[in-house]
């Protein structure tokens, strides 16, 4: 390396430059990476990728009222119960006459009834107004940030509750306004909208046969909330869906179907459109699923019986963050 003389005082420019400050010390927390070493650290032994991950009804199938997490969070690095970086998903499990609260440090609270009857209520504060809902087999509501909610069962009961705790614990935030207003979806016009959807004659030249769930105060993203997204979606009797893939979450939970059907997923595909090498992920009525983002994937139903599945991500967020990148082979 060729250095060069500092200018002697006789220099004619010297008058006119300040002297050089002496040289400062890091913070002790600074450091520094190659760029080649460090721009992708999604890796086993540094940031772990998202698993391959399933849960059986048995889970919930039998005990006392609890909420039963689907936690990841040893897995992934992460402090508190998650099933993946942003969202974590739960079953809740309510015997006849029991309640339970469904408290969350979260800007958006998404519930399913699997089976049972009951209400939902929760008190109004400064963030939320008061809400009380009835719910059934087969409906859906969203809560936004707000008081903790009370889940009161009148028969034994199964929820699957999936929230966003787990953004706002790694932002190191709590929420202090409400996104949207609670928000509830029967069962009844979720499956009629669904029946309609499938007898629409342009239906048979679709990927999917879903219906995303939206809410008015969302209509930019088109989700059921400003983080979460959800699909209320059905695979025909020996259907096999194209593969598709994006860079959200799915936390997939099996609503109905028969055995012989399955979600397959996979990194590559085969030169005919097929995945490579996939992994098969068997699906049962009241089970839970987790396929990792940028994963090719595709459903399909080798059974004689329609099938139903309910997949909620974070999808709200890529959206906003435009990057979802959803893909079709």
């Amino acid at each position: 390396m060729t250095q060069t003389k500092p200018p002697t005082a006789t220099s004619p420019s010297s008058s006119s430059r300040p002297s050089a400050a002496p040289a400062s010390s890091p913070s002790p927390t600074a450091q520094l990476f190659d760029y080649r070493q460090a721009a992708n650290p999604i890796r086993h032994g540094l940031t772990e990728p998202i698993p391959d991950q399933r849960w059986g009804p048995e889970l919930h199938a039998s005990g006392p009222t609890a909420v039963l997490p689907l936690d990841l969070s040893a897995a992934l690095g992460c402090s508190g119960p998650a099933t993946s970086p942003a969202l974590s998903a739960n079953f809740i499990r309510l015997l006849a006459g029991e309640s339970i609260e469904a408290s969350a440090n979260a800007t958006s609270l998404l519930f399913y009834v699997l089976h049972g009857e009951g209400r939902c209520h929760r008190q109004g504060n400064g963030i939320a107004p008061a809400f009380r809902q009835s719910w059934g087999q087969g409906d859906l509501f969203v809560l936004p940030a707000g008081a903790t909610p009370q889940l009161e069962a009148t028969a034994e009961s199964v929820l699957y509750w999936v929230h966003d705790a787990p953004l706002l614990r790694h932002l190191g935030v709590s929420p202090d306004q409400a996104r949207f207003e609670a928000t509830y979806y029967p069962g009844s016009w979720l499956r009629q909208e669904l029946a309609l959807l499938a007898a629409d004659p342009s239906s048979a030249r679709s990927n999917r046969l879903s219906l995303l769930l939206a809410n008015t105060a969302l209509p930019a993203s088109r989700t059921v909330t400003h983080t979460l997204w959800a699909m209320y979606g059905m695979v025909p009797a020996g259907a096999v869906q194209p593969p598709h893939r994006h860079q959200s979450v799915a936390l997939d939970l099996v609503i109905d179907c028969d055995p012989g059907c399955a979600t397959l997923s996979g990194s590559e595909l085969n030169a005919d459109g097929t995945i490579r090498n996939p992994v098969r992920m068997e699906w049962e009525p009241g089970a839970a699923f987790v396929t990792p983002p940028g994963q090719w994937h595709s459903h399909v139903n080798e059974s004689g019986r329609t099938a139903l599945l309910l997949p909620i991500q974070d999808a709200g967020l890529h959206t906003y963050l435009r990057s979802l990148d959803i893909r079709f082979s």
